[in-house]
């Protein structure tokens, strides 16, 4: 990095913004294989939130790629770079006053640290989608298991490329056994003192 580069600080910072939106912001982190449900629970927990007039925000893998990271590959590196981004990203609209849901399968725990570290301690929070992979498999929504499986796709996590369980994730989601509306109940008792809502006179 360049030794001419100095941060600049700006007048209004974060504190000023959590308190106009009323309410702190951080990062929900969704993690599990591709098909576990991640998307479809941030998305209703994102409703959720809105619906309490909660600032929010939305970075899922396949909208990152076509636009932000579209040049990078699916080689271990790449995918390293491409969490690297998000988070980084991620990090700005806490900065911001927002509350971001990421969904993103971030298979390797060295990863997910580096993510946490970014974004710092207390600004994440990680929810682990443990969904078995013969499930998703069923599920299979987007075909690629059966491309994967066909040898149409390499580096596919759970078939050629390894899923790291969190070890110590903030919320676990029994993504087979849950209903959506239980997970979301989980997630929003969770969140509830985190977000410290404020009401405005």
């Amino acid at each position: 990095m360049s030794s001419n580069i100095t941060g600049h600080s700006f007048h209004i910072n974060r504190a000023a913004r959590n308190d106009l939106k009323g309410h702190s912001s951080f990062v929900v982190w969704f993690t599990g294989l591709s098909g576990s449900g991640k998307s479809t629970l941030s998305n209703a927990i994102e409703v959720a939130l809105i619906n309490k007039r909660v600032h929010t925000y939305s970075l899922d893998g396949d909208n990152i790629r076509l636009g932000l990271n579209k040049g990078l590959g699916f080689q271990r590196e790449d995918r390293r770079e491409n969490l690297r981004r998000i988070a980084e990203v991620a990090r700005l609209f806490v900065d911001s006053g927002v509350v971001v849901l990421a969904s993103f399968v971030s298979p390797l725990q060295k990863d997910r640290d580096l993510i946490r570290n970014i974004i710092g301690d207390d600004d994440y929070v990680e929810v682990f989608v443990n969904t078995p992979i013969e499930e998703c498999e069923k599920r299979d929504v987007k075909g690629l298991y059966k491309k994967a499986r066909a040898g149409e796709i390499s580096n596919f996590t759970g078939i050629d490329a390894p899923y790291e369980s969190p070890v110590n994730p903030d919320i676990e989601i029994d993504g087979k056994t849950e209903s959506i509306e239980e997970s979301e109940k989980i997630i929003l008792q969770y969140l509830s003192k985190k977000l410290d809502i404020k009401e405005h006179e």
